[in-house]
């Protein structure tokens, strides 16, 4: 593997420059005086931005973006070896890393690498813990995979020793990292068009955990089943939080305010508790923060300036997120895309004010909405009314079989009203229709259909 000397800069070309975690890569490299081109295959705010910062990037992937002053090309999960880029790269012998591999070599040069993992919760976890860092002035680096309005974008270049990012185990990324600190928030299978079945996919974090130093911690969910498999054989301190007393940090006299934000009572193993306020929903994201308060005591944070950055805290673009009020709707979008986010949102708006629930669901991949078709149905239950979008295919071209009608079909079966139109705006029609006033509505998925709630707000 080509081995960056971050001493002596290059020209580097990122093809899929416009991905949130490349663009922010990107950026830290071309800090360091790094020469950076790159290509997506549309447009869009990151790409503008990177653009604005002197950056030369491409809209289209073409052979004839990889020119001969390129030293080396960097690439992520989602570019196949018929990209036209990757293979001019080969034809020209230009040296190629994957996205993983280049955040991997960047930790290197931090003493204090920390990497948040987990099945879901990342960027929420990564971003609370990067408001408690702000909070601190510890100046750390940060590369996040949303976008935080406290940075007012995902990446955030600090001087000290501190270099927090999420950690993915699609195609086994986070292995190429070396974290001196880890967080592991929950395994479940996902991704399985990579993995095998969850055993694979225990046995991927298992590895990851393997790469801490004996002087380092993991900092892991203790109710993850099978948890044993990713801790036997660990050198490193090992550091539990979950839902009971059985754990190093756990909860109790939960409660949530008329926002359905949780505050609740922090209990240490040494004893000591106390009480916690947070600014965003749901019992998923106060297991979250367990972890965020774990770290904070490991690095010696004072309790008052954890507070405070969690009661400033709140959440990422796209996660929860309230999007505004039209005709006395509420419309909020979420990420959630797998079963377990799916139910975790729609139990979240129990606790949150409104008339009828309404969840606009795009599914995201085949692969996973044919492994998981039942789970999504069962979760999609816990909405009033359910309104399906075409399946968002991302890197896929397999339909495998199934669409958003086969999820329609298995909801029905399950007794819910649901819909499914094949295009946006018969689903923004059909809503504006049939929502009235005091209705919460939720779209939800990992693709655009975020643009359904915005296009009714007119924004």
């Amino acid at each position: 593997m080509y081995i960056i000397d971050f001493n002596k800069p290059i020209h580097i070309h990122f093809i899929g420059i416009g991905g949130i975690s490349m663009s922010g890569l990107a950026e830290i490299l071309q800090k360091r005086g790094f020469e950076i081109s790159g290509s997506d295959a549309k447009s869009s705010d990151l790409t503008d931005h990177l653009s604005q910062n002197g950056m030369v990037v491409y809209i289209g992937q073409r052979s004839s973006n990889i020119n001969d002053t390129i030293d080396l090309v960097v690439y992520t999960a989602a570019i196949h070896p018929d990209n036209p880029e990757y293979q001019e790269a080969i034809n020209k012998e230009i040296p190629m890393i994957s996205r993983a591999d280049l955040l991997g070599q960047i930790m290197k040069n931090y003493q204090v690498p920390i990497a948040v993992s987990g099945t879901h919760g990342k960027t929420t976890t990564t971003s609370m813990i990067s408001e408690i860092f702000l909070e601190a002035d510890l100046d750390p680096t940060l590369t996040i995979g949303g976008i935080l309005p406290a940075i007012q974008g995902n990446l955030r270049i600090g001087e000290s020793e501190y270099f927090v990012t999420e950690a993915c185990e699609y195609t086994n990324s986070f292995l190429s990292f070396f974290p001196k600190i880890a967080i592991i928030l929950n395994v479940e299978a996902d991704h399985l068009d990579f993995f095998k079945n969850l055993d694979e996919i225990l046995e991927s974090f298992h590895r990851f955990a393997l790469l801490l130093p004996k002087d380092g911690t993991l900092i892991i969910n203790g109710e993850i089943e099978g948890i044993e498999k990713i801790t036997t054989g660990l050198s490193c301190n090992i550091i539990t939080f979950g839902n009971s007393s059985d754990f190093d940090y756990y909860p109790s006299q939960i409660e949530y305010d008329q926002n359905a934000c949780g505050r609740y009572l922090l209990n240490r193993k040494n004893g000591s508790s106390r009480s916690i306020q947070l600014s965003v929903t749901g019992e998923h994201n106060i297991i979250n923060s367990l972890s965020a308060l774990a770290l904070s005591d490991l690095l010696h944070i004072e309790d008052t300036i954890v507070d405070s950055a969690l009661k400033h805290f709140h959440g990422t673009d796209r996660r929860f997120q309230l999007k505004g009020e039209i005709g006395g709707i509420t419309i909020i979008d979420d990420y959630a895309h797998h079963p377990t986010e799916i139910s975790a949102t729609l139990k979240t708006t129990r606790n949150y004010p409104h008339k009828t629930l309404w969840c606009v669901f795009q599914p995201h991949t085949y692969t996973r909405t044919k492994a998981l078709l039942k789970d999504f149905a069962k979760a999609l239950t816990l909405a009033d009314k359910v309104v399906l979008c075409d399946v968002y295919a991302a890197r896929e071209t397999d339909t495998l079989g199934v669409n958003s009608q086969t999820l329609l079909t298995e909801l029905k079966t399950l007794g819910q009203e649901c819909y499914y139109f094949p295009s946006f705006d018969e689903i923004e029609n059909f809503l504006l229709e049939n929502c009235i006033n005091g209705d919460l509505l939720i779209t939800m998925g990992a693709g655009d259909v975020v643009e359904i709630g915005e296009s009714l707000l007119g924004i």
